[in-house]
Protein backbone atom coordinates (compact mmCIF):
# COMPACT_ATOMS: atom_id res chain seq x y z
CA UNK A 1 0.00 0.00 0.00
CA UNK A 2 1.43 3.21 -0.82
CA UNK A 3 0.52 5.00 2.66
CA UNK A 4 1.60 2.83 4.80
CA UNK A 5 5.42 2.75 7.19
CA UNK A 6 5.30 -0.84 8.32
CA UNK A 7 8.59 -2.78 10.06
CA UNK A 8 8.48 -6.58 10.06
CA UNK A 9 11.01 -8.53 12.10
CA UNK A 10 12.60 -10.83 10.54
CA UNK A 11 15.81 -11.95 11.71
CA UNK A 12 17.08 -10.68 15.32
CA UNK A 13 20.50 -12.57 16.17
CA UNK A 14 23.51 -11.76 15.48
CA UNK A 15 26.90 -14.35 15.04
CA UNK A 16 25.10 -17.18 14.00
CA UNK A 17 21.53 -19.12 14.07
CA UNK A 18 20.33 -20.77 16.54
CA UNK A 19 17.85 -23.82 16.51
CA UNK A 20 17.09 -24.79 20.25
CA UNK A 21 13.97 -25.17 22.03
CA UNK A 22 15.10 -22.23 24.27
CA UNK A 23 15.22 -19.57 21.45
CA UNK A 24 11.78 -19.60 20.25
CA UNK A 25 10.19 -16.68 21.81
CA UNK A 26 12.56 -14.55 20.35
CA UNK A 27 14.04 -16.68 17.46
CA UNK A 28 16.97 -17.82 16.10
CA UNK A 29 17.39 -16.29 12.83
CA UNK A 30 20.13 -13.79 11.71
CA UNK A 31 19.52 -10.09 10.83
CA UNK A 32 16.55 -9.60 8.53
CA UNK A 33 14.16 -6.45 8.73
CA UNK A 34 10.94 -5.74 6.42
CA UNK A 35 10.10 -2.71 5.61
CA UNK A 36 7.08 -1.97 3.35
CA UNK A 37 6.89 1.61 2.75
CA UNK A 38 5.21 4.18 0.14
CA UNK A 39 4.32 0.84 -1.57
CA UNK A 40 8.33 -0.72 -2.17
CA UNK A 41 9.59 -3.59 -0.08
CA UNK A 42 12.60 -2.36 1.31
CA UNK A 43 14.84 -5.24 3.39
CA UNK A 44 17.36 -4.61 5.82
CA UNK A 45 20.03 -7.17 5.71
CA UNK A 46 19.92 -11.05 4.11
CA UNK A 47 20.70 -12.53 7.13
CA UNK A 48 18.72 -16.04 7.40
CA UNK A 49 15.43 -14.41 8.31
CA UNK A 50 15.30 -13.30 4.87
CA UNK A 51 14.63 -17.16 4.12
CA UNK A 52 10.97 -16.93 5.58
CA UNK A 53 10.07 -13.55 4.20
CA UNK A 54 11.13 -15.11 0.32
CA UNK A 55 8.69 -17.91 1.25
CA UNK A 56 6.02 -15.87 1.79
CA UNK A 57 6.27 -13.77 -1.36
CA UNK A 58 6.75 -16.74 -3.63
CA UNK A 59 3.61 -17.97 -1.44
CA UNK A 60 1.84 -14.85 -2.66
CA UNK A 61 3.29 -15.03 -6.01
CA UNK A 62 1.86 -18.51 -6.63
CA UNK A 63 -1.88 -17.44 -5.48
CA UNK A 64 -1.51 -14.28 -7.39
CA UNK A 65 -2.59 -16.01 -10.73
CA UNK A 66 -2.98 -19.08 -12.49
CA UNK A 67 -0.97 -18.78 -14.62
CA UNK A 68 2.74 -17.02 -15.18
CA UNK A 69 1.79 -14.22 -16.89
CA UNK A 70 -1.17 -13.79 -14.84
CA UNK A 71 0.69 -13.58 -11.81
CA UNK A 72 2.23 -10.53 -10.22
CA UNK A 73 5.81 -10.43 -9.82
CA UNK A 74 8.00 -9.88 -7.02
CA UNK A 75 9.72 -6.49 -7.08
CA UNK A 76 12.17 -5.49 -3.77
CA UNK A 77 15.22 -4.12 -2.83
CA UNK A 78 17.60 -5.51 -0.23
CA UNK A 79 19.99 -2.90 1.67
CA UNK A 80 22.99 -4.46 3.55
CA UNK A 81 24.60 -3.04 6.45
CA UNK A 82 28.11 -5.11 5.59
CA UNK A 83 29.02 -8.19 4.07
CA UNK A 84 29.52 -10.30 7.20
CA UNK A 85 28.16 -13.90 6.97
CA UNK A 86 25.14 -13.10 9.60
CA UNK A 87 23.90 -10.45 7.61
CA UNK A 88 24.13 -11.98 3.72
CA UNK A 89 23.55 -15.81 4.31
CA UNK A 90 19.94 -16.03 3.45
CA UNK A 91 20.56 -14.26 0.01
CA UNK A 92 21.08 -17.81 -1.56
CA UNK A 93 18.03 -19.07 0.05
CA UNK A 94 15.66 -16.05 -0.99
CA UNK A 95 13.39 -18.00 -3.58
CA UNK A 96 12.42 -15.53 -5.36
CA UNK A 97 15.57 -14.52 -6.88
CA UNK A 98 15.41 -17.33 -8.56
CA UNK A 99 12.48 -16.74 -10.84
CA UNK A 100 13.11 -14.73 -13.66
CA UNK A 101 10.14 -12.58 -13.56
CA UNK A 102 11.16 -10.94 -10.03
CA UNK A 103 13.07 -7.65 -10.25
CA UNK A 104 15.33 -7.03 -7.11
CA UNK A 105 17.89 -4.15 -6.49
CA UNK A 106 21.01 -5.58 -3.79
CA UNK A 107 22.72 -1.96 -2.54
CA UNK A 108 25.60 -1.93 -0.22
CA UNK A 109 29.27 -0.92 0.33
CA UNK A 110 32.65 -3.23 0.99
CA UNK A 111 36.08 -1.41 0.97
CA UNK A 112 37.84 0.69 -1.56
CA UNK A 113 39.04 -0.86 -5.16
CA UNK A 114 36.55 -3.82 -4.65
CA UNK A 115 32.59 -3.83 -5.68
CA UNK A 116 29.68 -5.59 -4.02
CA UNK A 117 28.72 -7.88 -6.99
CA UNK A 118 32.50 -9.37 -6.90
CA UNK A 119 32.68 -9.96 -2.97
CA UNK A 120 29.22 -11.31 -2.66
CA UNK A 121 30.18 -13.75 -5.26
CA UNK A 122 32.81 -14.91 -3.66
CA UNK A 123 31.49 -15.11 -0.33
CA UNK A 124 28.13 -17.06 -0.84
CA UNK A 125 28.24 -18.54 -4.22
CA UNK A 126 31.18 -19.76 -6.50
CA UNK A 127 32.91 -22.37 -4.37
CA UNK A 128 30.08 -22.47 -1.76
CA UNK A 129 27.16 -22.83 -3.26
CA UNK A 130 25.71 -25.01 -6.29
CA UNK A 131 25.15 -21.82 -8.68
CA UNK A 132 27.04 -19.04 -9.24
CA UNK A 133 25.97 -15.31 -8.67
CA UNK A 134 25.61 -14.93 -12.29
CA UNK A 135 23.03 -18.00 -12.45
CA UNK A 136 20.47 -16.08 -10.64
CA UNK A 137 17.37 -16.03 -12.66
CA UNK A 138 16.10 -12.66 -11.17
CA UNK A 139 16.84 -9.30 -13.34
CA UNK A 140 19.08 -8.52 -10.44
CA UNK A 141 21.16 -5.18 -10.46
CA UNK A 142 23.62 -4.47 -7.49
CA UNK A 143 24.88 -0.57 -6.52
CA UNK A 144 27.64 0.13 -4.99
CA UNK A 145 27.01 2.59 -2.24
CA UNK A 146 28.97 5.17 -0.73
CA UNK A 147 28.04 8.01 2.06
CA UNK A 148 27.53 10.75 -0.33
CA UNK A 149 24.68 8.95 -2.07
CA UNK A 150 20.77 9.54 -1.51
CA UNK A 151 18.40 6.47 -2.64
CA UNK A 152 15.09 7.54 -3.57
CA UNK A 153 12.41 4.77 -4.92
CA UNK A 154 9.64 7.65 -6.78
CA UNK A 155 6.20 6.25 -6.76
CA UNK A 156 5.26 4.01 -9.38
CA UNK A 157 8.86 2.90 -10.15
CA UNK A 158 10.44 -0.61 -8.49
CA UNK A 159 13.86 0.38 -8.75
CA UNK A 160 15.33 3.24 -6.27
CA UNK A 161 17.60 6.06 -7.79
CA UNK A 162 20.78 6.42 -6.62
CA UNK A 163 21.98 10.29 -6.75
CA UNK A 164 24.98 11.65 -5.25
CA UNK A 165 24.17 14.43 -2.85
CA UNK A 166 26.09 17.27 -4.72
CA UNK A 167 24.07 15.97 -8.13
CA UNK A 168 20.67 16.64 -6.45
CA UNK A 169 18.15 18.70 -8.03
CA UNK A 170 14.98 20.53 -7.44
CA UNK A 171 12.67 17.80 -7.90
CA UNK A 172 14.66 14.87 -7.55
CA UNK A 173 12.10 13.96 -4.96
CA UNK A 174 9.18 14.92 -3.23
CA UNK A 175 6.98 14.44 0.05
CA UNK A 176 5.22 10.98 -1.98
CA UNK A 177 8.70 9.49 -2.34
CA UNK A 178 11.01 7.07 -0.13
CA UNK A 179 14.17 8.74 0.28
CA UNK A 180 16.87 7.29 1.74
CA UNK A 181 20.46 8.07 3.31
CA UNK A 182 23.16 6.58 5.09
CA UNK A 183 27.01 7.11 6.65
CA UNK A 184 29.39 3.59 7.00
CA UNK A 185 30.21 3.78 10.83
CA UNK A 186 33.88 1.83 11.27
CA UNK A 187 33.09 1.41 15.14
CA UNK A 188 32.72 -2.56 13.53
CA UNK A 189 35.68 -4.41 12.63
CA UNK A 190 37.14 -4.69 9.23
CA UNK A 191 35.80 -2.63 6.34
CA UNK A 192 32.76 -0.86 9.20
CA UNK A 193 29.20 -1.11 8.78
CA UNK A 194 26.61 0.98 7.08
CA UNK A 195 23.66 2.84 9.24
CA UNK A 196 20.57 3.89 7.10
CA UNK A 197 17.72 6.40 7.57
CA UNK A 198 14.49 5.94 5.68
CA UNK A 199 12.08 8.45 5.45
CA UNK A 200 8.80 8.77 4.22
CA UNK A 201 5.86 11.48 4.88
CA UNK A 202 7.43 12.93 7.70
CA UNK A 203 8.65 9.94 9.58
CA UNK A 204 12.09 7.91 9.92
CA UNK A 205 13.72 4.57 10.70
CA UNK A 206 17.00 4.65 11.63
CA UNK A 207 18.67 1.11 11.07
CA UNK A 208 22.23 0.84 13.32
CA UNK A 209 23.32 -2.82 14.06
CA UNK A 210 26.55 -3.85 14.69
CA UNK A 211 27.94 -0.79 15.81
CA UNK A 212 29.92 -0.25 19.26
CA UNK A 213 29.72 2.74 21.06
CA UNK A 214 31.85 5.08 22.01
CA UNK A 215 32.64 7.00 25.50
CA UNK A 216 30.10 9.93 25.66
CA UNK A 217 28.38 8.34 22.51
CA UNK A 218 28.57 8.21 18.93
CA UNK A 219 28.34 11.52 18.07
CA UNK A 220 28.32 10.87 14.12
CA UNK A 221 25.52 8.77 14.64
CA UNK A 222 23.91 11.63 17.15
CA UNK A 223 23.90 13.81 14.48
CA UNK A 224 22.58 11.58 11.43
CA UNK A 225 19.66 10.09 13.83
CA UNK A 226 18.62 13.20 15.70
CA UNK A 227 14.88 13.32 16.34
CA UNK A 228 14.22 9.30 14.38
CA UNK A 229 10.54 8.39 15.32
CA UNK A 230 12.16 4.98 15.22
CA UNK A 231 15.58 2.98 15.71
CA UNK A 232 16.87 -0.47 15.42
CA UNK A 233 20.20 -0.52 17.73
CA UNK A 234 22.25 -3.15 18.08
CA UNK A 235 22.17 -4.43 21.49
CA UNK A 236 24.05 -7.50 21.25
CA UNK A 237 25.68 -8.11 25.37
CA UNK A 238 25.07 -7.03 28.29
CA UNK A 239 26.76 -4.67 30.45
CA UNK A 240 27.64 -7.59 32.37
CA UNK A 241 29.50 -9.93 29.33
CA UNK A 242 30.31 -6.46 27.34
CA UNK A 243 32.54 -5.89 30.47
CA UNK A 244 33.75 -9.37 31.60
CA UNK A 245 36.66 -10.14 33.34
CA UNK A 246 36.93 -13.47 31.69
CA UNK A 247 36.58 -12.98 28.32
CA UNK A 248 35.66 -9.32 27.68
CA UNK A 249 33.41 -7.82 24.62
CA UNK A 250 34.78 -4.63 24.46
CA UNK A 251 36.32 -4.09 20.96
CA UNK A 252 34.10 -6.85 18.97
CA UNK A 253 31.63 -4.05 17.29
CA UNK A 254 28.77 -4.45 19.24
CA UNK A 255 26.77 -2.32 21.45
CA UNK A 256 25.35 -2.99 24.98
CA UNK A 257 21.79 -2.82 26.19
CA UNK A 258 23.12 0.66 27.97
CA UNK A 259 24.91 2.13 24.95
CA UNK A 260 21.92 1.64 23.07
CA UNK A 261 19.26 3.78 25.92
CA UNK A 262 22.55 6.25 25.81
CA UNK A 263 21.95 6.45 22.09
CA UNK A 264 18.12 6.66 22.32
CA UNK A 265 18.08 9.81 24.58
CA UNK A 266 20.90 11.60 22.78
CA UNK A 267 19.19 11.47 19.52
CA UNK A 268 15.73 12.18 20.97
CA UNK A 269 14.54 9.21 19.51
CA UNK A 270 10.84 8.13 19.82
CA UNK A 271 11.12 4.70 20.10
CA UNK A 272 14.06 2.10 20.19
CA UNK A 273 14.08 -1.79 19.70
CA UNK A 274 16.40 -3.56 21.15
CA UNK A 275 18.30 -5.62 17.99
CA UNK A 276 21.21 -8.44 16.96
CA UNK A 277 21.37 -10.47 20.58
CA UNK A 278 24.03 -12.59 21.49
CA UNK A 279 23.63 -15.83 20.05
CA UNK A 280 23.97 -17.32 23.49
CA UNK A 281 21.43 -15.53 25.20
CA UNK A 282 18.32 -18.00 25.15
CA UNK A 283 14.54 -16.86 25.76
CA UNK A 284 14.85 -16.87 30.05
CA UNK A 285 18.39 -14.68 29.46
CA UNK A 286 16.85 -12.01 27.37
CA UNK A 287 13.22 -12.40 29.41
CA UNK A 288 15.70 -11.00 32.11
CA UNK A 289 16.89 -7.93 30.20
CA UNK A 290 13.56 -7.47 28.95
CA UNK A 291 12.38 -7.34 32.52
CA UNK A 292 15.56 -5.22 33.82
CA UNK A 293 14.56 -1.92 31.02
CA UNK A 294 11.03 -2.36 31.33
CA UNK A 295 10.99 1.41 32.49
CA UNK A 296 12.47 2.63 29.69
CA UNK A 297 9.93 2.62 26.51
CA UNK A 298 12.22 0.14 24.92
CA UNK A 299 10.84 -2.71 22.52
CA UNK A 300 12.83 -5.89 22.70
CA UNK A 301 12.85 -7.51 18.67
CA UNK A 302 11.48 -10.89 18.07
CA UNK A 303 10.70 -12.46 14.93
CA UNK A 304 7.27 -11.31 14.10
CA UNK A 305 7.39 -8.52 15.67
CA UNK A 306 5.38 -5.51 13.34
CA UNK A 307 5.90 -1.91 13.86
CA UNK A 308 3.73 0.72 12.36
CA UNK A 309 5.20 4.33 11.89
CA UNK A 310 1.81 5.75 9.79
Amino acid sequence: MADEFKIKFRGVRGSYTVADADFLKYGGNTSCVEVNVGGHLIILDAGTGLISLGNELMQRYIESGTTLSDRKPVRCSILLSHIHLDHIQGFPFFRPSHLSSTRMTLLGGVGYNESLENELAKLLFTKSFPLDLGDIAADLNIVDLNETNYVIFKENEYAPRVIRVNDLKEGDYNENDVVITCYKSYAHPQNGVFVYKIMYKGKSLVYATDKESYPGGDKKLVKFAKGCDLIIHDAQYSTEDYLSIYVPKQGFGHSTFEMALDCKQQIGAKQIVFFHYDPVYNDNKLDLLAEEYADENAIMAYEGLEISLL
